[in-house]
């Protein structure tokens, strides 16, 4: 199974020092933010947490379009991509594994797990995640193996035997490509900025642990032998470096002088330069600055419009990409013909506060293009009797039928004169005439010159 952790002990050719530390999965550098290690800066975790929890709280539904859209609660696909893709996680921690390593390594996989025989072959009972390390693609465009421009995956399982996939059989998210088949790893493409933070954590942190105290230089008038230094180093950092030693006086030997050197964090321009890689991290994630707590200028007007921009600017672009891939790989050709498609409701992260709803939805009944049982359906409430017809503003008309009120056996009446002539009559007389127009409208007279 992809999910056992046997692991079978294998020789490899060592050729150096760094290639036995990269094969025990270490690094020669200080910094190490390959892989996995960039979740351990801040910006980098926050920005591919907040991605893939988006994604994973989005219902992916199955619908069809036929005789009008709806929901194709019928269809096999519908629970799986819904609730359950496989007997081993649930659908929300199943997107959130694919969205975190497809912002990790550019690429994330899923194994469709198919029925091999039988009368129901072909039919898909699982979508199993795969670790996107070990994958490793092949473009056949000279038809070695089956025919030209046939793409293939080759996973590599934890026992060590590798596994020939298809790619009708292999979901496939990438992230930024510039081939259509790979995506480039964000880790890699932005590694000196995530160095860049991950550095100036670590220096901080070096500074908390050591009391925030000083660097400096220790004067002595005579001479000492290299043993010598080193023991008098070692004891005096051991006196004076620490958070034990915070804001404690230090002693000295006689003949020693102590002069710190100083190096304020306002003369490094530290905290401008984290603002900026924070923010240069932030933009090539596509998340926006009030979703990693940076509140400066933000209002609550501008936070809705951000969360509106970070729909249409970042996240619109990657459902259309799963949505895809998803249509291409798991339905027929039948069932793409008879209108079945698979869509996430954005709706979620969209929807305003009750009173922004509440208006859109009235300008929406009253628009008579949504019903007040739909309504209820997105307020998760139950529907009511009646609720199912479009409704409309009874005193609209089409055009071409304004003035029908005032006709009578096809014969028109000058409305306008009537109401001129009515208005040169005495007021007395003047009322009685109204009052006899508005009958004669009620009733459909007035069309005539008797009448009148």
């Amino acid at each position: 199974m992809l999910f056992r952790r046997d692991i079978r002990a294998e020789t490899q050719w060592i050729g150096d020092l760094t290639s036995l530390a990269e094969w025990l999965g270490l690094t020669t550098d200080e910094i190490n933010v390959k892989g996995k290690n960039a979740l351990k800066e801040i910006t980098v975790y926050t920005c591919i947490k907040i991605l893939s929890e988006t994604l994973s709280k989005l219902p992916l539904k199955v619908y069809q379009d036929k005789s009008g859209t709806k929901k194709a609660t019928n269809h096999y696909l519908y629970q799986i991509l819904k609730l359950r893709p496989n007997e081993y996680m649930s659908a929300s921690n199943f997107w959130k594994c694919l969205e975190s390593q497809r912002n990790i390594h550019g690429n994330s996989y899923a194994w469709v797990d198919r029925v091999k025989k039988g009368r129901n072959a072909g039919k898909i009972i699982g979508l199993y995640p795969l670790d996107s390390t070990k994958v490793q693609i092949y473009v056949d465009d000279v038809g070695l193996i089956s025919s030209k421009n046939k793409v293939w995956y080759v996973f590599t399982d934890n026992k060590g035997q590798q596994h020939k996939i298809e790619s009708n059989d292999i979901l496939h998210f990438t992230g930024l490509t510039t081939d259509g088949i790979a995506g480039l790893s964000p880790i890699e493409t932005l590694k000196i900025s995530i160095e860049n933070a991950a550095s100036s954590g670590k220096f901080l942190n070096n500074s908390f642990k050591s009391g925030m105290q000083t660097k400096g230089i220790v004067q002595y008038v005579g001479e000492l032998d290299k043993k010598a230094e080193e023991t008098f180093r070692a004891k005096f950092e051991e006196m004076s470096s620490g958070l034990k030693n915070a804001n404690r006086i230090s002693l000295l030997p006689i003949g020693y002088q102590y002069q710190p050197i100083s190096l304020k964090m306002t003369d490094a321009q530290f905290l401008e330069n984290t603002e900026l890689t924070i923010r240069q991290l932030t933009a090539a994630f596509g998340v926006k600055l009030h979703q990693v707590n940076d509140l400066v200028k933000a209002s609550y007007a501008s936070t809705s419009e951000a969360n509106r921009e970070f729909y249409v600017d970042t996240l619109l672009a990657i459902l259309t990409m799963y949505e895809q891939e998803l249509m291409y790989k798991l339905l027929t050709t039948s069932e793409l013909d008879e209108g079945y498609y698979m869509k996430f409701n954005p709706d979620v992260i969209l929807r305003g506060d009750i009173k922004t709803r509440y208006e859109a939805y009235r300008i929406g009944v009253q628009g008579s293009f949504i019903t007040p049982n739909e309504v209820r359906e997105l307020e998760e409430k139950e529907p009511k009797p009646g609720g199912d017809d479009l409704l409309a503003n009874g005193s609209m008309v089409k055009l071409t039928d304004v003035g029908a009120a005032y006709r009578r056996n096809g014969n028109a009446s000058n409305l306008l004169t009537i109401l001129d002539f009515i208005s040169k009559l005495p007021e007395k007389d003047r009322n009685v005439a109204k009052d006899v127009l508005v009958e004669m409208i009620k009733t459909g007279g007035g069309g005539n010159g008797e009448n009148t």
